[in-house]
């Protein structure tokens, strides 16, 4: 079986695995492949305990929140609830489906697709509705980028701290589960592999003029994104892959930045009122006081929580100020001048990847400030409402996120010798696709 790497575009032409194996590109160390010990029982035992943890999760009280007599209980589903009352409906829907619906969807996709593999492995089942199982693969890979628990419970766990000073906060039944389905999450995601997934129900085509050790730079093939398949080069920008029907992208620089410039600008822009307006309102005894993202590290710090002031300083401010000026520097690198040694090439690499795997976490001041105008709801006694930063700053997570998976990190690996020439007269000569410069 020969794949292509996504992340340095080497052929590689892996061999049979044996169970708890996993292939990995010897040229740049990406992951190719996995084969998970007790492939259908393991992930299929841990989706059924997250479903079980999820459903304990909502269906008792989350948190209490108690203050001079007065006190108030939510459940998991009353932040998404209150978001929605205060007219951020945009935060009550990234909120619900990043950390409810998006996870329930991939828990309960996985089990009915490891269900039709186990049926097609080993009762010989025949594979009917062979567009419809494409079709649930290729949402589970979608949507796994943007399953946010680990990141909602460390936002929890801020808030109750940020919180607890000044009132007397309960951990209900339904927050335990939450920590329970948050590892179990985590543990089920990993336990799964797109291409030995997708290998139980479509068995990789073989491909004519395509061998181990060719490269994106030799023109005779395109990489799925989405099951790996290796594919002849497309003659239309309507190909799809052979295996999966997933829409091919061929390899072009200027698409790549084009696209992944115009997330990261967004980003910058939106950046600025994400710093300058209140990120909440805190009400207390009838009078209200707005606070910014780095006001409120400011005044943890003074408190002498410093421990939490430098989480949320350093995933609200530190992390995406970090990720833009590394991904700017990675894309005027990417497009000014190519690499001039393997060495090079894996440095730029690995900058990207840790810039794509921290994005998500500075999600977690959003899910803060979630958590607390749920909890924190005693009229004029002590209330807290969203402020206008939480949107913008909500919308800049977003669009780093995107603009890092927009990145071709493929691009690191053009040789130096080779310039952007070619790629921009077959602009001129293709209308909507984009036949990059041959190098071997």
């Amino acid at each position: 079986m020969m794949i292509a790497c996504e992340e340095c575009g080497l052929v590689v032409d892996i061999p049979n695995l044996n169970e708890g194996e996993k292939a990995t590109c010897p040229r740049c160390g990406h992951t190719l492949i996995k084969a998970v010990s007790l492939p259908f029982q393991r992930p299929v035992a841990y989706g059924i305990a997250c479903l079980i943890m999820l459903t304990l999760s909502l269906s008792f009280p989350f948190l209490s929140f108690t203050v001079n007599g007065m006190g108030h209980q939510i459940t998991l589903l009353n932040a998404v609830e209150t978001l929605q009352h205060f007219e951020n409906s945009v935060l009550a829907v990234l909120l619900m489906t990043t950390v409810i619906v998006f996870p329930a969807a991939y828990i309960v996709l996985v089990l009915y697709l490891y269900y039709c593999a186990h049926k097609v492995k080993n009762i010989g089942h025949v594979i009917h509705a062979r567009s419809w199982l494409k079709f649930l693969c290729r949402v589970l890979f979608k949507i796994q980028p943007w399953l946010m628990v680990d990141v909602f419970l460390i936002g929890v766990l801020v808030s109750l701290v940020k919180i607890s000073a000044l009132a007397h906060i309960g951990l209900g039944n339904s927050f335990w589960a939450f920590c329970i389905y948050s590892v179990l999450v985590v543990k089920c995601v990993s336990l799964v592999d797109r291409t030995w997934l997708w290998d139980q129900f479509f068995a990789m085509v073989p491909v004519a003029g395509v061998h181990d050790g060719d490269t994106h730079m030799d023109n005779n093939h395109v990489g799925c994104h989405v099951c790996n398949q290796i594919n002849p080069m497309p003659t239309t920008h309507h190909a799809r892959c052979l295996r999966c029907d997933s829409r091919l992208h061929i390899f072009n620089v200027n698409h790549s930045l084009q696209y992944a410039w115009a997330y990261l600008f967004a980003s910058i822009v939106l950046y600025i009122p994400a710093n300058l307006y209140p990120m909440m309102y805190t009400v207390s005894l009838g009078q209200t006081e707005g606070s910014t993202i780095l006001g409120g590290a400011i005044l943890l710090w003074k408190m002498g929580s410093w421990p939490i002031a430098l989480v949320i300083f350093i995933a609200s401010i530190f992390i995406p100020m970090a990720k833009m000026f590394t991904l700017a520097g990675l894309y005027f690198s990417a497009r000014k001048q190519a690499s001039s040694s393997t060495h090079i090439a894996i440095k730029r690499l690995k900058l990207y990847r840790l810039a794509e795997f921290i994005g998500r976490w500075s999600m977690v001041d959003i899910f803060v400030v979630a958590i607390l105008v749920a909890l924190v709801q005693l009229q004029n006694v002590m209330a807290i409402s969203p402020g206008p930063a939480a949107l913008c700053f909500a919308t800049v997570v977003i669009f780093t996120m995107l603009s890092a998976m927009s990145f071709d990190p493929r691009v690191f690996w053009i040789p130096k010798d080779k310039s952007y020439q070619q790629d921009s007269e077959l602009d001129a000569t293709e209308s909507n696709s984009v036949v990059p410069s041959v190098h071997k």
